[in-house]
């Protein structure tokens, strides 16, 4: 079991400063997933403008908008590093394109998560494969859901720490300070999209709607989630680490 969050990084509201305190407490890699949304982008600017040791990777599905490869282009050129990219397996997606057709997850919920899975699942654990902690970019208030996300939860399911340091954010402080800094944001937030992942299954939202309405927006909006943050319960992991 890895080490506690201290009362010193509870404490602390900077999420650079939190981001900082991690590294200084976990021994092992610590590894950043972005999907280049809002949040994501202010998270790599705490990593990268402070040149945190914090590994950076991207789920490149092959089905992103190409907005979201301009801002990925972007972050590179701002701060002078690179992105990893961890994509799907070819023999895996040929079988499941082969299985449910290239748009067959409109068809039933199963078949959108065997797509999840195969596109962005498998590829994050092979991402996270060895690390002691991974940092995400969940807020409490993007859904119900996630309304009880805190700072540090441990992820039973790959053994490791789970840090969020914006949790505690709202959307308008993030895209407050996204604004001030000048960090690059995909074009879609200005659209409506306030939540941006595969083309096909992301829409803008109308005023008064929930942040991940957007997100495959034709089935029971219960639990709108891909599996990358849900126990094998089908909960969001938001255990405390003992």
């Amino acid at each position: 079991m890895l080490a506690r969050a201290s009362a010193a990084t509870t404490a602390l509201t900077d999420p650079g400063d939190r981001l900082a305190e991690l590294c200084a407490r976990i021994a092992g890699r610590i590894v950043f997933t972005t999907s280049f949304g809002i949040e994501d982008q202010a998270i790599s600017h705490f990593i990268m403008s402070r040149d945190l040791g914090i590994e950076i990777v991207t789920l490149d599905t092959g089905r992103l908008f190409p907005s979201t490869y301009t801002v990925w282009d972007e972050t590179e050129q701002k701060y002078g590093r690179r992105i990893r990219a961890a994509t799907p397996e070819a023999a895996a997606l040929s079988a499941l394109v082969a299985d449910i057709g290239i748009n067959g997850f409109y068809h039933s919920k199963d078949a959108r998560l065997a797509c999840c899975h195969v596109r962005k699942v498998e590829p994050l654990a092979r991402a996270l494969g060895g690390a002691a902690a991974w940092i995400t970019g969940l807020r409490a208030d993007q859904s119900g859901e996630r309304a009880a996300v805190a700072l540090e939860s441990w992820d039973e399911e790959r053994a490791l720490i789970k840090f969020a340091p914006l949790f505690d954010w709202t959307r308008a402080e993030v895209a407050a300070f996204c604004a001030a800094e000048g960090v690059p944001v995909n074009s879609l937030h200005a659209e409506g999209f306030l939540s941006i992942g595969c083309q096909p299954c992301t829409r803008a939202v109308a005023p008064g709607e929930p942040e991940r309405a957007g997100r495959w927006w034709w089935e029971d909006q219960g639990s709108a989630e891909c599996g990358l943050h849900v126990g094998p319960d089908g909960r969001l992991v938001r255990d405390q680490p003992e």
